[in-house]
């Protein structure tokens, strides 16, 4: 689907956003927090800083092919190639003196932090690639501790991270100089709420046939989610996206079990695991060639937050970051996959098997098998990784896709 004028948007509030974060890194009294993807980036936000997301510059350099460059620098200084590909992307790019975000945006480099903020729920290795830059520039880390392998989350867990967040307000108000303002809380997470039932809604609209954007266009659309969530030109943007994909004539309609897909959309599939960010554009002409369509993906919900409540803003926090898909048990993730692929009519699923991202990574355990054995869900798995191109096989990745949307389509 072409939608001129939400492309437009998202350059203009990306561009924005990137440059609010230059002038507060280099203004005396401007405050930069890098926050990892789950932190969460609402309590510096109500505290007065910019924040700025790491894991986004990662993408960045997997998307634009720089991480090429960068990781071996990383190496060079001693870290594992077996560890996060974006770990290594971004500290490599440092040592290198590199970043896409002076050709996007016309910026320097990333703006130099004032604190960080990790939450390992999501990874474990947030909390070293957070370590070397706060070793560097003698600036505060803050990690947060999160259980992870949950089956349910029970309120001791909620309790616990609730309790870690609050005991970051002290150290955030003395790097800012500033007293912590509930109220200004409140309304933080009250924008990222509405922020990310928008987001919801967007993916929500992949369940018509055909699917108006496919997981390679959330991929690029879920940026103000991801960076700029408790910001009101987030909403703003999700706002204008939603309208321009309602417009008559550019939305499917929505498809009743039984019913047959739309010419052009023979195959609906399901993407677990990370994107592999150097072959987004190659990936999505290939299954569009093929007639098929990811409609769907656990990476792109990560960033839906229904648990979040401005009345109780450091519980629901942690709450919200409890239930990420990745937190949770084997068989939690096998239930909400088989929801999913329910709810979007996705026939087939593709799990991304990705070298660097074991905590991403959902094919290490027998999920696939159990899908394939237990439910007669068609699985494909494709090696790669979210940056090192390396561990990623163009040939292979056609030969596996050709024969999985065939096999598909035979069944149908």
């Amino acid at each position: 689907m072409d939608l001129p004028k939400s492309r437009k948007r998202l350059k203009e509030v990306m561009n924005a956003n990137y440059h609010r974060l230059e002038r507060a890194a280099r203004e005396e009294k401007g405050r930069v927090a890098w926050c990892s993807a789950i932190s969460p980036p609402e309590l510096p936000l109500a505290l007065g800083f910019e924040v700025y997301f790491p894991e986004n510059h990662g993408a960045l350099l997997g998307a634009t092919r720089t991480a090429g460059e960068a990781i071996p620098q990383a190496l060079a200084a001693g870290y594992s190639p077996e560890i996060c590909s974006y770990l290594t992307s971004d500290i490599g790019a440092h040592l290198k003196g590199i970043s896409p975000l002076t050709k996007a945006h016309g910026l320097s480099g990333p703006p130099r932090p004032d604190v960080l903020i990790s939450n390992n729920s999501q990874c474990r290795e947030v909390q070293d690639w957070f370590a070397f830059y706060s070793r560097k520039w003698k600036v505060p880390l803050v990690t947060v501790n999160s259980p992870r392998v949950l089956a349910r989350v029970k309120e001791s867990h909620v309790r616990d991270v609730a309790g870690q967040l609050r005991e970051t307000i002290p150290i955030l108000e003395e790097v800012a100089g500033t007293r912590f303002d509930p109220d200004r809380l409140k309304e933080t997470v009250r924008l990222s709420r509405a922020c990310t039932g928008r987001w919801q809604e967007v993916l929500e609209r992949s369940a018509r046939s055909p699917a108006p954007l496919t997981f390679f266009d959330h991929c690029i659309h879920m940026a103000p989610a991801v960076v700029m969530r408790g910001r009101p030109e987030a909403l703003g943007y999700y706002d204008l996206l939603l309208e321009e994909m309602d417009e008559p004539g550019k939305g499917g309609a929505a498809l009743p079990a039984g019913e047959p897909r739309e010419p052009g959309e023979c195959v609906r599939l399901y993407w677990d695991g990370m994107p592999i960010w150097g072959a987004l554009r190659y990936l999505s002409r290939l299954l569009g060639g093929l007639g098929a369509a990811v409609v769907a993906s656990t990476y792109c919900n990560s960033w839906i937050f229904p648990a979040l409540d401005p009345e109780e803003p450091f519980e629901s926090l942690a709450r919200a970051s409890l239930e990420c898909f990745n937190v949770r048990d084997e068989d939690f993730k096998e239930g909400y996959i088989l929801a999913q692929m329910k709810r979007f009519k996705a026939q087939g699923i593709v799990f991304h098997n990705a070298k660097t991202c074991p905590y991403n990574t959902n094919t290490r355990f027998g999920l696939p098998s159990r899908l394939q054995a237990g439910h007669g869900v068609p699985v494909l798995i494709l090696d790669g990784d979210v940056n090192d191109l390396r561990c990623f096989s163009q040939e292979q990745a056609t030969t596996q896709v050709e024969a999985f949307v065939e096999q598909i389509k035979e069944k149908c």
